[in-house]
């Protein structure tokens, strides 16, 4: 994955009507040794890294590059929103395209904060890179993914094996 390109970075704080994202910091740390060490955050993304090993190789302050977004909800890190270039994407319909991710904490889960979080994400990214798609692939085993992809309306382009798994890949077509 590589960068987005010249977008102006940091973004201003883009709030909505819940949540805040932001740049990461180095307060975020804990929360991202959190997300990437849960089973239940990794149970479709090939399994938590050991918490040990995130200790010792962690940065002060964790992913701060374009497109990495921290999401906030009444001052705390809940979840995290990646968009990168999936310049070496291994599946043609996605190549050289802006890839949409996310990661929450299991407590956040249920209350519709991903599909706020990202539908705020997707926005921003419209108003910078205007006129350009959008995928996002996931496990087709992971039905509340596969959700919010419909709900923020991306579109099945295929379904292959990878990592031992059904995947789903999606796209959202430019913004209009």
């Amino acid at each position: 994955m590589s960068d987005l390109g010249h977008v102006a970075w940091p973004p201003e704080l883009i709030r909505t009507e819940r949540l805040v994202l932001r740049e990461p910091e180095a307060r975020d740390r804990t929360t991202f040794i959190e997300l990437l060490a849960s089973p239940e955050v990794h149970t479709y993304l090939g399994g938590p890294r050991p918490r040990d090993e995130l200790e010792r190789e962690m940065p002060e302050v964790p992913e701060r590059w374009p497109g990495s977004f921290v999401v906030e909800l009444d001052g705390a890190m809940i979840g995290q929103i990646l968009l990168r270039r999936a310049a070496g994407h291994h599946r043609p319909a996605a190549a050289g395209k802006a890839d949409l991710g996310y990661l929450f904490l299991p407590k956040a889960w249920g209350q519709g904060y991903a599909a706020e979080a990202c539908a705020a994400a997707l926005d921003w990214f419209d108003g910078v890179l205007p006129g350009e798609p959008v995928v996002l692939t996931t496990q087709s085993a992971n039905v509340g993914s596969m959700r919010l992809a419909a709900k923020l309306g991306f579109t099945e382009v295929e379904r292959f094996q990878a990592w031992g798994a059904e995947q789903w890949l999606g796209l959202r077509p430019p913004a209009t």
